[in-house]
């Protein structure tokens, strides 16, 4: 085997782990018997686990999977960091706020987020050591793209959270 398809591979493996440890803990931290409203959870857990890995398993699915990865890191960051907002330690130590929210949750979920990134960069831009990289920051596909993304979804978020309470 070579590098790419080991490489491959293994990345793809790296975001079924992280995936299905994080469909895991949201099961048995969010059960849907008990309220029903935690099904969304169940429903972005099988798609990280089964969807995004099959579509980044095809060269054309690649772009879906690393877009549908991306957004359920987003949608993921902005509804447990609500969740730990309105659950907000009593009195917010460093340590409470470290290990008493969502926080811990988030950087998991990020970190399925990057191996995403990675997987798709290596498909797209190749595996060459000495490839520099190029593009505007705030393009598709490059971080920046996200990141205003992110702020974006935070803010309809929040102004709808504001305007149906």
């Amino acid at each position: 085997m070579t590098a790419r398809p080991y490489v491959r591979s293994t990345l793809i493996a790296a975001l079924v782990v992280l995936a299905l440890g994080g469909f895991m803990l949201h099961v048995r931290i969010h059960p849907v018997a008990k309220n029903f409203s935690n099904i969304v959870p169940v429903v972005a857990g099988i798609l990280s686990v089964i969807v995004v890995p099959l579509l980044f398993s095809f060269k054309k699915t690649l772009a879906y999977g690393y877009v549908l990865n991306g957004f359920l890191a987003i949608i993921g960051t902005i509804v447990m960091a609500h969740f730990a907002l309105a659950h907000w330690p009593d009195p917010a130590t460093p340590g409470a706020i470290l290990f008493g929210t969502t926080l811990a949750d988030i950087l998991i979920l990020w970190t399925a987020f990057f191996v995403g990134k990675a997987l798709f960069d290596l498909e797209t831009f190749g595996y060459a050591p000495d490839r520099q990289r190029a593009g505007i920051s705030y393009r598709y596909p490059n971080l920046g793209w996200w990141l205003a993304h992110l702020a974006a979804v935070s803010l309809v978020y929040t102004v709808g959270n504001l305007v149906w309470r």
